[in-house]
């Protein structure tokens, strides 16, 4: 396993400090606050650790972002267990910054059980192989960033994306709402599923709300652009793993009073969706940042 999938997969995993209180690690991705999937991730690790025994699976996650975390503050996760069911689990999380809730959570879980079944056909798009990596393009175009962020975003990353025919985030051009992107952790994973759960989670929050700025010739590397997320909705359908590759699917229906709204399908190679996710940010033009 690579040095920086470990460090991630420590990340997601919390420490305990009390009955169903933990406390989590921050990361600094180099963005202007704190990255939305860290504590997606690290709130369905939490919520995960009070559970009754292993036979559950998550299957929903609903959250708000209530503000803007830091980089510089571990982030403390309270955990409510709101119900514990024959087929159903259900628990409340609140994350918060120095006393200050930055997220709120509810998701909930499920015994695995067989059922009617039916999904959307996976789209005929190309594969992974021979597409180069955001952190290649990165390195490539490394003395476009601002030196701040340059080592950050070109050091090793533990998840490897392919986004086919990327837009040009210096340069943006009026394009079509949709984006292909192939994900996988670097590395070969653990088999606890809890580890896929939760690295799913964390991976979801890239490159989704960028895709609702496709028709407008914008982009998140803009000074003036204020782009952050506003709520985040994710189910889980099938099994998958985080170290075989998956296509993630999104495109972008609405924009409007300063909003943006994103949705994504997620696949394995065999064409199994494997889980949806949906989230409103903020997209707002803000000639005062620049």
């Amino acid at each position: 396993m690579s040095d920086v999938l470990e460090e991630l997969l420590d990340l997601l995993a919390l420490e305990a400090i009390g009955v169903n209180r933990f406390r989590g690690r921050s990361q600094d991705l180099g963005f202007r606050q704190l990255f939305g999937g860290q504590v997606l991730g690290q709130s369905l690790s939490a919520a995960i650790q009070t559970l009754p025994d292993e036979n559950w699976l998550p299957h929903s996650l609903h959250a708000y972002f209530l503000r803007p975390g830091t980089v510089q503050d571990s982030v403390e996760f309270e955990v409510d267990i709101v119900r514990d069911g024959r087929s159903f689990c259900t628990r409340r999380v609140s994350a918060s910054q120095k006393g200050k809730a930055i997220l709120t959570m509810m998701c909930s879980f499920q015994r695995p059980e067989q059922g009617f079944e039916h999904m959307d056909p996976m789209p005929d798009v190309q594969g992974p192989e021979g597409i180069a990596s955001q952190l290649d393009l990165a390195r490539k175009y490394r003395d476009y960033f601002p030196e701040r962020v340059r080592d950050i975003y070109t050091a090793d990353k533990p998840i490897e994306m392919r986004v086919i025919d990327p837009v040009n985030m210096f340069a943006p051009k009026v394009t079509e709402p949709t984006k292909y992107v192939w994900m996988k952790a670097d590395a070969k994973m653990p088999d606890n599923p809890d580890q896929h759960f939760t690295m799913l989670t964390y991976s979801t929050d890239f490159n989704l709300i960028t895709t609702a700025l496709h028709p407008h010739a914008v982009s998140v590397g803009q000074k003036d652009m204020q782009v952050a997320s506003l709520d985040h909705s994710l189910w889980f359908h099938r099994p998958f793993r985080m170290d075989e590759w998956l296509l993630y699917v999104i495109d972008s229906p609405n924009a409007s009073g300063g909003r943006g709204l994103c949705r994504g399908k997620i696949y394995n190679q065999q064409g199994d969706l494997v889980a949806s996710v949906a989230q409103e940010g903020l997209i707002r033009k803000r000639p005062d940042l620049s």
